[in-house]
């Protein structure tokens, strides 16, 4: 049977994986023709299990298939998976929506720690990870809140690399790419090795491209008849999606002392980014609006096995991480953020128990966040977390029982939140504010091999979230979105002449809470193989940003002015806290038609409503796709396409978002020369040069996605 292994210990948030291709279980069970799917072990549970043995839907892109989607954002990279979408902010900040979720709700992580950034507080901002450098990726849809906390009641996206090296096994790889639709290069590329007891890694990429390619003018028109008369010249102006390019560049370096038990590793990494803003003009003038970056992280990982009668293995992750970006107008730094963080976890698992495995996790979160200048939206803050966890699993025949617990204390405090004086508008008024939440969840779930090469996954949870500090105390222009955001511990009051005001409001701050049903069928055996999730996700006191009609006037308007025009207001979102409802289809069939030629179809879809039937903004539409791959020889081609479909149900002052269709071919060649394997490859992107605009970008009427792109290159592993 043919495996493959990634070395790891069953550690919570550690994320170890091994592929068995599911046509070597069907040789097992006597099957004549099996398919070619791959089932992958996932280790971000307290225990080494495969998606196949998880009652929550779990996914894992690695390998070849990681290495086909690699792009600049890790939304981008992702947004081919079912059941995630992104909220494309350009190639520069796009982050992963999980069956309509996003922001808080989705944590990202870097082996199992907090990516430490600022990406959750608004879309504009970039998730700090690199997908060229690694090993995996791992997606949880649905509440994870029992393994990393309330900032996942949505689901998890856990980036894995080498950086604290665990063998010291040499193995590397590098890649080299350019990119025609926006004359992208990227240089990257790894090496772990060692000798005796000590292991160490390296890794570093660089990226740089210009404004990218777009196949019609920028700016959206709902006139049809005014979009006909963009004359040729226009449009070749407008060829270009304004502040779209990007440079970046970092590094990792990491060491590891291996013991006979288990090892001790550290890592300390570098990561710099300056990227364009897009969506930002004023009248005709299109502003030079761009984010300057850099983000210093240390991770110490250790796991250690031992020989006791109550306890089997103890592994600890330790994170800090200094983050900061400036966001500059015009060559003037307006806004300055800064993160810094620290966290601490640990999981202690126990002896076998009545054929039954089980840890408690420890977990420690601090994070000081700061947001200073003329458009910081949201005041300085700190938020600190403790949270104690217990996970159990047990067999009971053909069934798999998994049950797990999580209680949860959080402090989120602002001494630095400001009003305007009820009597006087030119006077500030400085609060000091603090929520205290105790957030508790709970879940349970069971998979049932009911017949060989099938089996039934449900998983039940109750999941609470305390709300973040952008959520609660922003109040202020936010440049990123083009937006005036009121935070939710505010009291919002529209007045006669269409001007508004705002008080801190007296009512207790709300935990939301979900209540989700998960239901997953796999068939995994045979020529013919599919994974069918079915989800129903009930929220009590789901926050989101409402679109309030209102327009706020700011200074940053002022300074645009044109002496013909009066200036535009920025409009309003209040964050409200009410009842919603999620659910939605999740389907993966792949059919293996002869020795070279698989087919895969895949189609997810999310309606979520607010109590009354009424729709919630920027959800993702209906999508199906469709991929025929070949590979003989070395070869390997692959030609396929998404159809993404009209999204019609939109909140107030949303609008309708037409669908479209991408459609992706790649051709590559793979050469082994000596210990490396050397793969050449072509890509095209968007071959048909549609006009896509995302319903789930807030600049979708700004930044479409790029036209017709090509791009070669050649990555190596050894």
């Amino acid at each position: 049977m043919r495996r493959i292994l990634w070395r790891s210990l069953c550690g919570l948030g550690t994320l170890g994986i091994s592929a068995l291709s599911v046509g070597a279980q069907a040789e097992e069970a006597d099957h004549p023709n099996p398919a070619k799917l791959e089932v992958i072990e996932v280790v971000a549970l307290p225990w080494h299990a495969s998606t196949l043995e998880s009652a929550q839907p779990v996914s894992v892109l690695d390998g070849e298939a990681l290495a086909r989607r690699q792009s600049s954002t890790l939304g981008e990279t992702l947004s081919k998976e079912v059941g995630v979408h992104t909220n494309y902010f350009g190639p520069v900040a796009s982050s992963p929506i999980i069956r309509g979720l996003s922001g808080p709700r989705v944590l990202i992580t870097q082996n199992g720690l907090d990516a430490g950034d600022a990406s959750r507080v608004g879309p504009d901002h970039l998730v700090t990870t690199e997908a060229s450098t690694a090993e995996h990726i791992e997606v949880l849809r649905g509440p994870s809140t029992l393994f990393y906390g309330s900032g996942a009641i949505g689901g998890v996206v856990n980036i894995v690399d080498g950086r604290v090296p665990q063998d010291t096994v040499p193995t590397g790889q590098w890649h080299v790419k350019h990119n025609d639709v926006a004359d992208e290069d990227l240089v990257s590329g790894s090496v772990t090795g060692g000798t005796g007891q000590w292991a160490g890694h390296i890794d570093g990429f660089w990226r740089e491209s210009n404004d990218y390619r777009i196949p019609v003018p920028a700016e959206a028109h709902d006139d049809h008849e005014h979009a006909d008369e963009v004359n040729e010249e226009e449009a070749h102006d407008e060829s270009r999606l304004d502040n779209s390019a990007y440079r970046a560049k970092g590094a990792n370096l990491g060491a590891s002392y291996l013991l006979d038990n288990g090892f001790v590793g550290l890592s300390v990494g570098r990561l710099e980014r300056t990227y364009g803003i897009p969506g930002h003009s004023h009248g005709e003038e299109a502003l030079d609006v761009y984010a300057d970056l850099e983000q210093d992280r240390v991770q110490v990982h250790s796991e250690l096995s031992f020989d006791h009668d109550w306890f089997s293995a103890l592994n600890t992750r330790l994170g800090y991480t200094d983050y900061h970006h400036a966001e500059v107008e015009n060559g003037e730094a307006l806004t300055t953020f800064a993160n810094e963080s620290y966290e601490v976890r640990a999981e202690l698992f126990h002896q076998p128990l009545a054929d039954g495995r089980g840890a408690w996790s420890f977990q420690y979160k601090h994070q000081d966040f700061e947001a200073v200048g003329a458009e910081a939206f949201t005041p300085p803050s700190v938020t600190e977390s403790l949270a104690l966890a217990w996970m159990e699993e047990r067999h009971f025949g053909p069934v798999l029982l998994q049950l797990g617990a999580r209680m949860e204390h959080v402090d989120v405090e602002a001494d630095r939140l400001t009003l305007p004086m009820e009597d006087d508008e030119s006077l500030l008024a400085v609060y000091s504010v603090a929520q205290t939440f105790e957030p508790f969840s709970v879940s349970a779930g069971a998979v049932w091999d009911f017949t060989p090469g099938y089996n039934l996954g449900v998983s039940i949870s109750r999941a609470q979230r305390a709300p973040s500090s952008a959520e609660l105390y922003s109040f202020g222009p936010h440049i990123g979105t083009s937006s005036y955001e009121v935070g939710a511990l505010y009291e919002l009051h529209s007045e006669s002449d269409g001007h508004f005001h705002v008080e801190v409001s007296p009512a207790e701050v709300e935990l939301e809470t979900s209540n989700n049903l998960d239901i997953s069928l796999r068939k995994f055996n045979g020529d013919f193989g599919f994974t069918l999730n079915a989800f129903y996700n009930q929220m009590d006191d789901y926050y989101y940003l409402a679109a309030t009609g209102l327009e706020a006037e700011s200074d940053h308007d002022h300074e645009h002015d044109h002496a013909e025009e009066e200036s535009e207001g920025l409009p309003v979102y209040y964050y409200t806290a009410q009842d919603a409802t999620f659910y939605g289809l999740e389907g993966q069939l792949s059919w293996q038609l002869s020795a070279p030629w698989q087919m895969v179809l895949t189609s997810d879809y999310t309606r979520a409503e607010l109590e009354g039937d009424t729709p919630l903004p920027r959800i993702p539409p209906l999508r199906v796709g469709l991929e025929l791959n070949y590979e003989r020889d070395g070869w390997r081609a692959s030609v396929g396409g998404q159809r993404y479909f009209e999204q019609d149900r939109v909140a107030e002052l949303e609008t309708v978002t037409p669908g479209y269709t991408l459609v992706d071919a790649e051709l590559g060649y793979d050469w082994t020369l000596s210990r490396q394997t050397l793969t050449f490859y072509v890509q095209g992107r968007n071959l048909t040069d549609e006009e896509a605009r995302p319903h789930t970008s807030f600049i979708k009427d700004q930044a479409p996605l790029p036209a017709r792109s090509f791009a070669v290159g050649v990555r190596s592993q050894f």
